[in-house]
């Protein structure tokens, strides 16, 4: 085994962000973690920070919209990983910029952690979500950058623990919103788990130029299957309440821009099945509970046993 690779990550304080941050750390990457200095200051980070730090991750101040601290950044790692958030996901043309001036970078990793944007059916917001990640996608391969995408389909923590239902906060008692006839199936993954797989990757020539899917058997749920769970870990029985696509989209249309984000993307989910409605095609991809076996993940049943 060879040195493990150097890591910067950019957008390390966000949420899916910082479990990628403690991982890489943890795993015994040197980590560096690309820093505003108003995000130095920031009160409400300074623990997640002191926390970095006790881990041993180098702080690099820079801006994602300052090139020549992106390429100084750039310069003294090997692999990137963008974390950024939505607002930010068309200007990752700023760190493709950067990785072709520094010249040493072995692979990166644009903000992905969700659906395959290749392979979505979406409309409102999640569309355009999905369509600019799709674009930094082809600008990469255009640069003739390395990369590997990662699709970890569901996050948990955004979807369990109200059972997907939007607005709520917690998992129902009495009744439960189905989004289209209930069979579709989607994938759940834990937020550790996704930065574990994610980091599995690092120096792994099998994902190198590679989407690789989180798509572990035991986390693959309809949402059906997800009631059926829940009703039997709190001993009662739900009514379902049916929504067929047309009354998601006629609701979609009518709610407010945060709940049209949520139900854009829970109709991609649980109405076009945009997880699971294909196959992984081998030459272009790779699925990450088969590259490793021995990374124990947390299944949706354990999970939602946090919640009785």
């Amino acid at each position: 085994m060879g040195e493990k690779s150097k890591i910067l990550v950019i957008g390390g304080t966000g949420y899916i962000g910082k479990f990628i941050v403690e991982t890489s750390a943890k795993s015994g990457h040197p980590t560096f973690l690309l820093i505003r200095g108003s995000t130095l200051l920031n009160p409400s980070k300074s623990s997640m920070l002191d926390s970095f730090k006790k881990s041993g991750v180098t702080f690099i101040t820079g801006d994602l919209y300052d090139h020549d601290s992106l390429v100084r950044a750039v310069k003294q790692i090997d692999v990137v990983i963008s974390t950024v958030g939505p607002a930010q996901f068309g200007d990752q043309v700023n760190i493709i910029a950067a990785i072709k001036a520094a010249g040493n970078v072995k692979k990166f990793y644009p903000s992905e952690f969700g659906n395959d944007v290749d392979r979505t059916h979406a409309v409102g917001p999640a569309k355009t979500a999905f369509a600019t990640k799709a674009q930094i996608r082809r600008a990469i391969e255009a640069e003739g950058i390395p990369y590997t995408y990662i699709v970890n389909n569901c996050f948990d923590g955004y979807f369990l623990p109200s059972l997907a239902q939007p607005e709520a906060t917690a998992p129902p008692l009495d009744k439960v919103v189905i989004f289209g006839d209930g069979d579709t199936k989607a994938v759940f993954n834990e937020e550790h788990d996704i930065a574990t797989y994610t980091i599995q990757t690092i120096d792994d020539p099998r994902t190198l130029n590679k989407i690789v899917y989180i798509k572990p058997s035991c986390n693959v749920y309809s949402f059906h299957d997800l009631v059926s769970l829940w009703e039997k870990k709190i001993g009662k029985t739900l009514e379902r309440v049916y929504l067929c696509e047309s009354q998601v989209l006629k609701n979609l249309e009518e709610s407010p821009a945060p709940l049209k984000k949520n139900l854009s993307i829970w109709h991609s989910v649980f109405v076009k099945g945009d997880q699971t409605n294909f196959e992984i095609e081998p030459s272009v991809g790779v699925e990450a509970s088969t590259l490793y076996p021995d990374v124990k993940y947390v299944t949706v049943d354990e999970y939602l046993s946090r919640f009785v």
